[in-house]
């Protein structure tokens, strides 16, 4: 063999092993990043899922909805959802797509963006009474005594149980429509007023403007 072919040689194999190497450098930098990814994954779910366990949500309706279209029908789905953390925040969402499980999703969504705080009295009712209206829906809601419970229908029930109140009775008086009692529910929970605030705007003391079954709770505790 002449020098030059052994030159030859030599060069091929430097070149094969320089691109094996390579090879192996690039493959090892893509593994690596798909490692890097998977962990980024991974802390995405947890994050997600700890996100999840601290709200409380409820699925109060879901809808399928047809369009006509000059092919035939398309079909999607609509989801009323009430998200709240169970301890005065609380917000109502509405989403639409083409599955239920993404419906559902954007409607967690959107209720997390019209969250609003809701006044309580000793952690478990409302301040006072209060009537909400909504279109043609009605809803009214009364303190009541601890141990009462949740007297209320199912879509006053998953807003009333997502914003933290235990005790309290409601009737709806309007429209049977879930949508509707819904969202008359939550305009009634924003009509609620502390106990401070009505006592400023009125100049009398706090004692005066809290439920009189609070003031004989308080009473009783206070003769024991």
């Amino acid at each position: 063999m002449s020098e030059q072919n052994v030159k030859e040689t030599q060069v091929s194999e430097a070149v094969v092993a320089e691109t094996a190497e390579t090879s192996n450098q690039r493959e090892e930098r893509r593994n690596n990043r798909g490692e890097r990814r998977g962990r980024g994954e991974r802390r995405n779910n947890r994050a997600r899922e700890e996100e999840k366990d601290k709200y409380i949500e409820r699925v109060v309706t879901i809808n399928r909805v047809s369009k006509v279209v000059k092919g035939g029908r398309r079909f999607s789905f609509t989801a009323l959802v009430v998200v709240g953390d169970g301890n005065g925040l609380v917000g109502v969402g509405y989403g639409k797509a083409k599955e239920v499980p993404a419906a559902i999703s954007k409607g967690v969504e959107e209720a997390k963006k019209n969250f609003f705080r809701v006044p309580r009295i000793e952690g478990r009712t409302i301040p006072h009474r209060v009537q909400g209206e909504a279109a043609a829906g009605v809803v009214m809601l009364r303190p009541a005594t601890a141990g009462t419970g949740v007297i209320a229908g199912g879509p006053v029930r998953a807003v009333l149980e997502c914003a933290g109140i235990h005790d309290v009775l409601s009737k709806s008086l309007g429209s049977s429509n879930q949508i509707n009692i819904v969202h008359a529910t939550v305009a009634a929970l924003k009509e609620l007023e502390e106990p401070l605030a009505v006592a400023a705007r009125r100049g009398l003391p706090t004692d005066e403007v809290i439920p009189s079954y609070l003031r004989n709770t308080k009473s009783e505790k206070a003769g024991a």
